[in-house]
């Protein structure tokens, strides 16, 4: 916000205290006020408004309007009559903080100190800043220049406002708050200057809105005065807003002042008027009394003839001589009064000669002091004129660039003040030449040629100031001739500039294809590229062309174009070479392509070489499969007619390989080109591997499987019949015909079984599954079938048998083991039993408890 008790303070420590630093007593924060803020914002916008109009424009919203500072600027040009630098006509926030900032280092050029006022809080729209800055202008200039007896600024517009109300009752102006609230006073300053405007004694004191409604009225219709503000907002306010209320009245101010300005003049018009018609009436007068003077010749003569041979000496001799003869010759009477008559008109001649004289004297004088202050003004004249026509010749604009001739141009705009200034001694040395000339000057011969000369020069001054004002008009025309085509080209150049480096880029890219498709989709892309390289070697003939347009305006103007294109870095010379050189890449890329497309056409072939072959090892290995799945769920014949079929089926399978390695060779040349994709099969190697290598695991297992059942049927005496059984059951429950039940499916088999209880569940998978793969093989089912429906020997069972064989003891002794078992099953006995250490054992008793628990896994052995 502005400090505005710092503001525009121009004077020393010690000097008089100005307007802005008198105003201690202005609280800045009250601009917080939300009443204060609306009557500020309404004041403020409609005092803009009243400025913008004269551009033809106007703003709505007081803080939005002005964040690009375009409206600000041209708010500052019209207000001040003055023009500010080109705005930026951007709408980036860099472009608008830019025009902010242009109009706040005009206001602060103009002796304002902006303090807490950045170009940044105006473009956010910031409204307190924005009303501060807008109050600091209406400081500055509607309310700075305001003087009255001596006093400025805020007090004496209080004291104009004070003196042009004192007549009128009930008014009584002492702020800018207070005293306006009831409207009387705007009434008063309207009345005082046009009475034919207001009813004055109509008005009531308390009816406040409708004084002020009227006043509002009558200024806008009558005094071009917009309303600022609305009658409501000052009479609903405590204390309306001092600012909005100096706005307003400095607005009366203005309108009122010219009113007094135009009257002082035309006063000053009617005196000076009065007095020539009162001159031009004395020389009538004295025209008139001069015609009825005459002189006698005569008398006139004698007295030049008596002068001429001296001055009174002389006369009396003469006289006497005369008056002797005249009395010799003529009466006493005639002649007394004849020589007393000519002796006056004597004495009359002689003091006309010495009025003559003393006129002479002073006509020299004259001519003199005319004379020395003709070669005066003369000598100033020709030190000004020294050197002025060479500076008006030379043509140091044709090598500056565009801000150096406007900065001429306004040099030159100075020139022509000072050489309008000049006119007036100009016209004087012309009037004193003339005076000298008409008082018959000895030397006027001189003053003459002199004066023709300056006159001369005058008039050459002059016309060589119209040459060069025009030359440079003309060349400020034709540099922002081509500063707008620099600009022009600036735009075009560089998104030209930024596609052939997007072009090379491109041209030059690796590419990685892995398909036709793919390299078919480059070269489609290429060749639509391709279509656009006419159109854009148009458009950079056209950019080229607009370079040569500068070039053209440039010579044919005797331009001398200093430095490059100020708006980009970007030369005609770098836009041909990236285009030869983006041309020269265009065949190159088309080779590359083509070579491309010829290799993924032998990639092509060979990844339908491959898939030919990979589908039909994939659907022979597929039918194998379920050939041997069939065959394992089957069991036709016995176990070893099984057997032998297998392996017989395991021979035909491995006669298969010539087609696997047939296939490996496919699949090594497309190894070697690199093809990791094939449109042509679902079946790669590795998964075409791990089928074969899983079809002759799964025959190596069936084979497997029925050596092991053949094992087991031997083994515990299980008969072919009961295997199928086993078969039946087990393929009843492999329900998805995988050759393994499944955790749910065994369980299902088990509850069929008569098991139930997920704890016994659990104890007897860990048997059939002690992996944890949560799958039951045909082998482990087999084990766990033969062991739940074979009868088995018990712990307790056998302890039973051993002591019958020791006759009821606790215990048996070493020769009745060899006695009733098989020699080597005795000796493991004996090896692995226990002493018997119990209250009735003997020497060499063992004990065949502990030793028939461990056999069972109940205790240890």
């Amino acid at each position: 916000m502005v400090d505005y008790h710092a503001a525009n303070n121009q004077s020393s420590v010690g000097g008089p205290q100005t307007y802005m630093e008198q105003e201690n007593d202005w609280d800045r924060d009250l601009l917080l006020d939300p009443a204060w803020e609306k009557q500020q914002r309404k004041t403020f916008t409609a005092w803009c408004n009243s400025h913008l109009r004269k551009a033809g424009t106007q703003i709505e919203n007081i803080e939005e309007d002005f964040r690009d500072g375009l409206k600000l600027m041209l708010l500052l040009e019209v207000i001040s009559g003055e023009r500010l630098p080109k705005p930026e006509r951007g709408k980036m926030r860099v472009h608008k903080i830019n025009n902010v900032n242009k109009a706040l280092d005009f206001i602060a050029s103009k002796g304002v100190k902006l303090v807490s006022i950045g170009a940044e809080e105006i473009v956010d729209g910031n409204a307190k800043m924005t009303l501060g800055m807008i109050w600091t202008i209406i400081l500055r200039f509607a309310i700075q220049d305001i003087s009255v007896e001596e006093t400025s600024a805020k007090e004496g517009l209080l004291l104009w406002c004070q003196r042009k109300t004192a007549p009128y009752k009930n008014v009584n102006v002492q702020n800018f708050h207070i005293s306006w609230k009831d409207g009387l006073a705007f009434n008063a300053l309207i009345h005082r200057h046009r009475p034919d405007l207001i009813d004055y004694d109509s008005l009531r004191k308390d009816d406040p809105v409708t004084n002020l409604n009227n006043a509002f009225e009558v200024a806008e219709k009558h005094l071009d005065i917009p309303k600022m503000l609305d009658a409501e907002d000052i009479v609903n306010t405590a204390r309306p807003d001092e600012k909005a209320i100096m706005t307003y009245v400095s607005s009366f101010y203005h309108a009122f002042s010219g009113a007094q300005k135009a009257e002082t003049a035309a006063n000053r018009i009617c005196k000076v008027l009065a007095v020539n018609q009162e001159n031009e009436q004395m020389m009538e007068d004295y025209e008139k009394l001069a015609s009825d003077v005459s002189i006698e010749t005569c008398h006139l003569f004698l007295a030049r003839q008596i002068l001429e041979k001296g001055r009174r000496p002389f006369v009396c001799p003469v006289f006497t001589t005369l008056s002797s003869l005249f009395y010799s010759t003529v009466t006493p009477a005639v002649c007394s009064q004849d020589i007393n008559k000519a002796w006056h008109n004597l004495e009359g001649a002689e003091k006309g000669y010495e009025e003559w004289i003393l006129s002479e004297i002073r006509r020299l004088e004259r001519l003199e002091h005319l004379a020395v202050k003709f070669h005066q003004k003369c000598a100033i004249h020709e030190s000004w004129t020294d050197g002025k026509e060479a500076m008006l010749t030379q043509k140091d604009y044709e090598t500056c660039t565009l801000s150096e001739v406007k900065a001429l141009l306004r040099k030159h705009e100075a020139f022509e003040s000072d050489l309008a200034a000049h006119q007036d001694r100009v016209e004087q040395i012309a009037a004193i030449a003339q005076e000298l000339n008409e008082l018959d000057y000895y030397d006027a011969a001189s003053v003459n040629a002199r004066c023709q000369k300056i006159c001369d020069q005058w008039d050459v001054l002059g016309e060589l100031t119209h040459k060069r004002k025009e030359s440079l008009e003309r060349t400020e025309k034709q540099l922002e001739s081509i500063d707008e085509l620099y600009l022009e080209y600036a735009k075009r150049a560089a998104p030209f500039n930024n596609w052939m480096e997007g072009a090379m880029e491109d041209l030059q890219d690796m590419f990685i294809v892995h398909n036709i498709e793919e390299i078919q989709g480059l070269i489609t892309a290429h060749e639509q590229f391709k279509s656009t390289l006419p159109e854009a070697n148009k458009e950079r003939e056209a950019i080229q062309s607009i370079q040569s347009e500068v070039q053209k305006i440039a010579q044919s103007n005797g331009i001398k174009l200093s430095g490059g294109n100020p708006y980009t870095s970007i030369t005609p010379e770098s836009i041909n070479s990236k285009w030869e050189q983006a041309m020269a890449m265009v065949p190159l890329r088309d080779n590359a392509l083509q070579e491309e497309l010829n290799k993924q056409n032998s990639n092509d072939t060979l990844r339908a070489t491959f898939a030919t072959q990979a589908n039909a090892v994939g659907a022979y290995i597929q039918a194998k499969m379920e050939e041997i799945g069939r065959i394992s769920i089957e069991m036709n014949g016995t176990l070893e007619d099984q057997l032998t079929n297998l392996k017989e089926y395991q021979k035909s399978i491995m006669s298969y390989t010539p087609e696997i390695n047939k296939l490996e060779g496919y699949h090594q040349h497309i190894q070697e080109a690199l093809i990791f994709d094939n449109q042509y099969t679902s079946y790669t190697m590795e998964h075409l591997r791990v089928g074969w290598e899983q079809l002759l695991t799964t025959i190596a297992r069936t084979i497997n499987e029925v050596e092991n059942q053949i094992l087991t049927r031997d083994a515990k005496g299980i008969s072919q019949e009961q295997l199928y059984e086993y078969r039946a059951s087990f393929n009843h429950f492999d329900k998805d015909h995988s050759g393994a039940l499944m955790a749910e499916e065994f369980k299902a088999c088990l509850i069929s079984l008569g098991y139930d209880g997920e704890a016994e569940f659990n104890r007897i998978m860990g048997i059939v599954d002690p992996n944890g793969s949560g799958a039951v093989t045909f082998q482990a089912f087999i084990d766990f079938m033969s062991t739940e429906t074979t009868d088995r020997d018990t712990a307790d069972q056998v302890i039973a048998s051993f002591k019958i064989l020791a006759a009821d003891k606790n215990y048996i002794t070493a020769d009745e083991l060899r006695r009733e078992l098989p020699p080597d099953q005795a000796e493991y006995c004996i090896a692995r039993m226990a002493p018997y250490t119990g209250p009735d054992a003997v020497p060499g008793a063992l004990d065949y408890m502990s030793f028939s628990t461990a056999l069972y896994g109940e205790s240890d052995l």
